[in-house]
């Protein structure tokens, strides 16, 4: 029985912590194998290569589909192979191992470059529009971030005495591409597992096209197919943090706690949130086939993390999680003849499709939607126009807030909503709006974008730290 287990961009980049406590450590011979490896780039190159996730700086993707210079794209571009080659040298100093890493950057960012310079030559006559080839860019960009660090990862642990096999999922220079589990189990069909390591790119190409439906969230995808694919007793990601009750930042390392255990319901919330435990459509295939998965710290090997399983509910009802998100906006509304007339909802929701804006939560009352998305603000000030074209009668105000949550598997606790909004009363925090669901897995509150912090303190002293303090007291007598 194996287990297939991601790691992380922050993780990868620490690759002597990743080295000792995650693919050796204390293991020997048979021990090291029964274990799939999917591995995400080294943290900071997909934002070099497409666009910083947080701030949106122009990577080599970005500059190459905004068109406005035909340089600019390629000069990032050799940024890249130089960040991958220092990467390489730092790995593995001055060796035959640096040489062939080396080699294998520069085989690659070239054949990229040269592919990128025939696409825009081609695309200079009007028969030929790059619009059309853009997701295919982005794709082929991306694919290098994990091809470098799966392939040195490899080369690390061969050096190591691992009989370890580079598995390029990357679709380089392959004539066809394939579904993705047709592609997954013909790569994986004659690895044998008890003697060998794979490791395997967490971008893999396909004819479902991955960055088209999940964007950067391809490599949860990946490692959750072959979790389901290869019977995996346990899918593993491995994090630079552990799954807390709480941002250590924000409450204090003192406060928070390791969550020990919690089920898909929990990280399906974390995900709305941003704070992905999980990607969504990656958890329902492990849901499905019943496979465990657990969050582990990467820098603290002998902590068993947390695990998370279908069927699990707390023993008694409690808040295990207090978290939140801020930069969120809420698209208000208001029109007087929605009462009893329908469309307004699925007007919205396309139009936010349409912009790519995603949404976090909404709430409606007889002549009120409110939806409450993150995004850039010009695609929000995009869809404020679409909605004021279409409902010209309509008052449409856009609120900039923050979301902070309270989640558990079970929080169906008398009293529980009364306690978190005097919380919020004593620290003098407005409620701007609130809902919670009928399946009992959160409560939401909306508050202004500076109260943010002091929320997330306020829920997690009333509703973790002292629920756990009565809870000690209580085993005591």
């Amino acid at each position: 029985m194996h287990t297939v287990e991601k790691i992380g961009g922050t993780s990868m980049s620490r690759h002597e912590d990743v080295l000792n406590n995650i693919f050796i450590g204390g293991r020997q011979e048979r021990d090291l194998y029964n274990r799939i490896f999917v591995v995400s780039a080294y943290g900071g190159i997909t934002d070099k290569l497409l666009e910083h996730k947080k701030n949106r700086k122009p990577g080599v993707y970005a500059l190459f589909s905004d068109g406005d210079s035909e340089w600019a794209w390629g000069d990032a571009l050799t940024r890249v192979s130089h960040i991958m080659c220092e990467k390489n040298k730092k790995i593995f100093g001055d060796s035959e191992e640096q040489r062939q890493a080396d080699s294998f950057v520069i085989e690659r960012i070239e054949g990229v470059r040269s592919c990128l310079m025939d696409l825009h030559r081609l695309c200079s006559f009007g028969h030929f529009q790059l619009e059309e080839h853009l997701m295919t860019v982005r794709e082929m960009l991306s694919a290098l971030g994990e091809a470098h660090s799966a392939y040195n990862t490899s080369l690390l642990l061969q050096k190591h005495g691992v009989n370890a096999r580079f598995i390029d999922l990357s679709g380089w220079r392959e004539m066809s591409k394939q579904p993705l589990d047709e592609k997954l189990m013909a790569h994986m069909k004659d690895v044998d597992l008890t003697r060998e390591l794979p490791i395997v790119t967490g971008y893999a190409q396909c004819s479902e096209g991955l960055m088209n439906t999940y964007d950067r969230g391809y490599t949860e995808i990946t490692f959750s197919r072959l979790a389901v694919l290869t019977g995996a007793r346990e899918a593993i990601i491995h994090k630079e943090y552990h799954l807390s009750s709480a941002d250590p930042k924000i409450v204090g390392v003192e406060k928070v706690k390791p969550i020990g255990q919690t089920n898909y319901d929990v990280a399906d919330q974390l995900s709305n949130l941003g704070m992905e435990a999980i990607h969504p459509r990656a958890a329902k295939g492990l849901r499905q086939s019943g496979i465990p998965l657990r969050v582990k710290n990467t820098f603290e090997p002998d902590h068993d993390g947390t695990l998370i399983r279908t069927e699990y509910m707390s023993e008694k009802p409690c808040v295990e999680i207090v978290a939140g998100r801020k930069g969120i906006y809420g698209i208000e509304v208001f029109d007087q003849d929605m009462v009893g007339v329908g469309g307004y909802e699925e007007t919205i929701l396309k139009t936010l499709k349409r912009f790519k804006v995603k949404m976090i939560t909404k709430d409606i009352n007889a002549n009120t939607v409110t939806t409450y998305v993150v995004g850039n603000l010009k695609d929000v000030r995009r869809v404020v126009t679409t909605l004021e074209e279409e409902y010209p009668q309509s008052e449409i105000s856009v609120h900039k807030v923050s979301i902070v949550s309270a989640i558990g598997s079970d929080i169906q606790i008398s009293g529980l909503l009364s306690r978190a909004v005097r919380a919020m009363a004593e620290h003098r925090i407005v409620i701007r709006a609130m809902s919670q669901s009928i399946r009992q897995v959160d409560i939401q509150f909306i508050v202004a974008e500076d109260d943010y912090e002091a929320a997330i303190r306020a829920l997690h002293e009333v509703l973790v730290e002292k629920d756990a303090e009565q809870g000690i007291m209580t085993d005591a007598a």
